[in-house]
């Protein structure tokens, strides 16, 4: 009789979990639905409605503002403001730094983050679960993992501007700001930020 219950449970546990993958080409994000339906992402857009301006943003063609404490800006795109995302697992976003600026150690929970430097010089790194840190220089056309949930931070290595593309395997990754969730204030981030960096020269 166990037997039969463990086969029974296991063949509910593999048609649950079996469907994994998108039941339909594409499922852009329905204006105004999210607040109504309360699911595990957003609900579709009627298919006769569907339209190429769904799967195209130009919200990142245009570099954020950097006229803050550090210097940068992340500006993310996600599904609820990128409609052609919905249900395919993938998010984007374009990060701004000044030359002295930073975007302090954070995680991202429900995804890892490929970081493509589209200019300048940015070093980056990440910590992990054995308080490891894993710290590099990139330069423009250069691209580095954080895995996901790490913590993780990039600062602007270089004399000038930098700009980097991230491109995420969640359709809301999630940013988890340690500053935030111990109330740390944004001097004493950065300054924890840098601390990491072991080759102070590269900066």
């Amino acid at each position: 009789m166990k037997l039969f219950y463990l086969i029974l449970f296991c063949a509910i546990f593999l048609t649950v979990s079996a469907d994994l993958d998108n039941m339909q080409d594409t499922c852009p994000t329905a204006p105004g639905e999210q607040s109504i339906f309360f699911i595990n992402g957003y609900p579709c857009k009627n298919p006769t409605q569907v339209n190429a301006q769904d799967f195209k943003s130009t919200k990142l063609t245009v570099a954020g503002d950097t006229d803050n404490y550090l210097q940068s800006n992340v500006t993310m795109l996600t599904a609820s403001e990128f409609p052609g995302l919905n249900t395919l697992g993938l998010s984007v976003s374009r990060t701004d730094l000044e030359r002295d600026g930073s975007v302090p150690l954070h995680s991202h929970p429900r995804s890892s983050e490929l970081l493509f430097v589209a200019s300048g010089v940015v070093f980056a790194g990440f910590v992990d679960t054995n308080d490891k840190i894993f710290q590099t220089v990139l330069r423009k056309g250069d691209v580095f993992v954080f895995p996901k949930g790490l913590l993780h931070f990039c600062l602007s290595g270089g004399f000038e501007r930098a700009t980097a593309l991230s491109f995420y395997n969640s359709q809301n990754p999630g940013v988890v700001n340690i500053g935030g969730v111990f109330g740390i204030d944004q001097e004493r981030m950065v300054n924890i930020t840098r601390s990491l960096v072991t080759d102070r020269d590269e900066l």
